[in-house]
């Protein structure tokens, strides 16, 4: 027969734990802002362009920030980061013109260049 035990001190391990936030995500992400140019057809299938920037970056994707275009979720957009270009889908948006992105399969990371390198470096010194 197995006892478990009633101490204090595990009951706060495990409200601790349940409290803890778990980040489901597949990639990590790297906390900073680039300015990109984005272009692709709009919901009123209109062509634009905007200078927006990126957020919140991983090899697969970003958060576009500040995006103006009147554009929705399963849309395909053109990122170029300096002279490097690849095709995302919106997967979703908000209303302060925030969109997540997600790189289209097939295509370069030109956003997340070097992030393994990155994340072995935190911590390290």
């Amino acid at each position: 027969m197995i006892r478990l035990s009633s101490s204090t001190a595990i009951k706060s391990k495990i409200q601790a734990g349940l409290g803890a936030k778990v980040d489901r995500r597949r990639e990590r992400r790297l906390k900073l802002e680039l300015p990109v140019r984005i272009w692709g057809v709009d919901k009123m299938a209109r062509p634009f362009a905007e200078l927006v920037r990126v957020r919140n970056v991983s090899n697969g994707g970003a958060v576009l920030v500040g995006v103006r275009s009147k554009v929705q979720e399963g849309e395909v957009l053109d990122v170029q980061h300096g002279a490097s270009r690849a095709q995302f889908r919106i997967v979703w948006l908000n209303l302060s013109g925030e969109a997540g992105i997600q790189a289209l399969a097939f295509e370069p990371p030109i956003l997340g260049i070097g992030l393994p390198k990155a994340f072995a470096m935190v911590g390290t010194g």
